[in-house]
């Protein structure tokens, strides 16, 4: 047998080894455990058993993978700890930085169906239901198993350096991850970014993305300072909060989900980018949400609405008391605004364009704070890395692979794009309708299944045929 017919018989052998790992029940046991860990960032008493998910689970795994690992505490006081690791073979050598986060949402235990607890995986058909199992636990867990089958097949070497830096405040805007990456910049130096984290295009479809929307999250409102009033002994001289609010966000965004302020609105998509995304598929199936097409920017695809385009969305509206009404003027209301964006939006102007405008429009009233955001990035689908990744996951999953600009979501990738200056290649493990940050959260098995192949294939291709990148850049 040629070198070349040898080579790619054990690569297939490898990927088919870290699908083993799902199929004999391995993984499920190892995410069973790590999804028992309740490590819900956004509760102030939680901060032990964070600690305790990175000391028992993530610290001992990266040992047996031959890592030197080290606690970081956060810049940020009474803020989540990280873990940064190193496995370095020859300094010369190609060095890749992982992430991942084991952090998750308020688990939501009453609002799970059939039986369902949210700290407690359960595995019903395809479906692997458990809090974490998508976003995050469920996707690092794969990364790290297919990394350890391709370890255990080239006998401990790997042919290349690879380090991590793993948070555990992600859910809750990775803070002190952008000071980290600052202060460890030399340590977290890296020739590719690779992670996974957020959904693919669709179920079936597996994806690569190369950066997310940015997001800025603010709150409007007012406050009469007269309190709650009987509607009927003063309604109609004076002021209703929850009616100068609604008409305040009216002169942002259309009842059609149109921006129109200008502010709001991104560069013109390019042809390029709109050629890779005009056409994907979003949406459309039986577990997924009703679309509108008369929804958004006219003109456009509703694959260009969602990964070429900014988009404003109340997440939040309050006045009164909707359950109980009590036939009274609210003496405030207050909305949740979040303005997901895409590279070229300057975010923070957006604030104080939002004074102008309300300014102009008699909104004097209207209070902008609680503002909070990170940009948005994008690698040049043209670099050779995303090539090299594209090429890798066809050859391993045996189709055609689905590749986003950006992801439609957000994540903190600015730190490792911007901070750090890195190529950046996701490599997604959940799908759409996965409810992440909801009740019944889940992971599909045919895309653990898909996803270790695709990352051992990734993983074994990294120390064989690299072109040379420096040259291309």
């Amino acid at each position: 047998m040629n070198t070349l017919v040898d080579s790619k018989l054990r690569r297939q052998q490898v990927i088919e080894q870290a699908a083993d790992v799902f199929r004999c029940g391995d993984f499920k046991h190892i995410l069973a455990q790590r999804v028992a860990y309740r490590t819900v960032s956004q509760a102030p008493q939680s901060l032990e058993i964070l600690f305790e998910y990175l000391n028992k689970e993530i610290g001992p795994m990266l040992s047996r993978l031959g890592f030197e690992w080290s606690l970081i505490q956060n810049p940020l006081p009474e803020q989540p700890p990280f873990i940064m690791a190193e496995r370095i073979e020859d300094p010369d050598a190609l060095t890749i930085l992982l992430y991942g986060h084991g952090d998750v949402t308020q688990g939501q235990d009453e609002l799970w169906h059939d039986g369902l607890n949210p700290w407690t995986l359960c595995q019903q058909g395809e479906r692997l239901y458990g809090r974490g199992s998508a976003d995050n636990k469920g996707q690092h867990s794969i990364n790290f198993a297919a990394l350890e089958t391709v370890l255990k097949a080239r006998e401990g070497r790997l042919g290349y350096n690879v380090k991590l830096i793993f948070e555990m405040g992600e859910e809750t805007g990775s803070p002190g991850l952008a000071e980290v990456c600052q202060q460890h910049a030399k340590f977290l130096s890296a020739d590719l970014f690779l992670a996974s984290d957020g959904p693919r295009i669709r179920h079936d479809l597996p994806t690569l993305f190369l950066g997310s929307r940015g997001v800025c999250q603010f709150k409007l409102s007012i406050d009469s300072g007269n309190g709650g009033r009987h509607s009927g002994n003063w309604g109609g001289i004076i002021t209703n909060p929850a009616i100068v609010l609604t008409h305040a966000i009216d002169s942002l965004v259309s009842a059609t989900g149109q921006l129109k302020a200008d502010f709001l609105r991104p560069p013109a998509i390019s042809a390029d980018t709109s050629e890779l995304i005009r056409d994907l598929p979003v949406g459309g199936e039986e577990f997924d949400p009703t679309l509108n097409p008369q929804w958004g920017e006219p003109g456009l695809s509703i694959a260009e609405q969602l990964y070429g385009f900014n988009t404003l969305e109340v997440v939040g509206l309050g006045a009164g008391s909707v359950d109980k009404p009590v036939g009274a003027i609210p003496g405030r209301a207050e909305a949740i605004c979040q303005l997901r964006f895409v590279r070229g939006t300057n975010w923070s102007s957006i604030v104080p364009k939002l004074r102008e405008h309300f300014d102009q429009h008699e909104f004097k009233d209207v209070q902008i704070t609680d503002i909070k955001g990170y940009d948005a990035t994008r690698l040049d689908p043209g670099h050779p890395w995303v090539q090299f990744a594209k090429n890798s996951l066809e050859q391993s999953l045996g189709q055609t692979i689905g590749l986003l600009p950006n992801l439609g979501g957000t994540i903190p990738n600015y730190c490792f794009a911007d901070i750090l200056g890195l190529p950046t290649v996701w490599l997604p493990h959940s799908y759409p309708s996965c409810n992440q940050h909801a009740p019944d959260e889940h992971l599909l098995s045919p895309i653990i299944e898909q996803g270790l192949k695709a990352a051992a294939g990734l993983f074994w291709d990294l120390a064989t045929g690299v072109p040379d990148f420096e040259a291309k850049r």
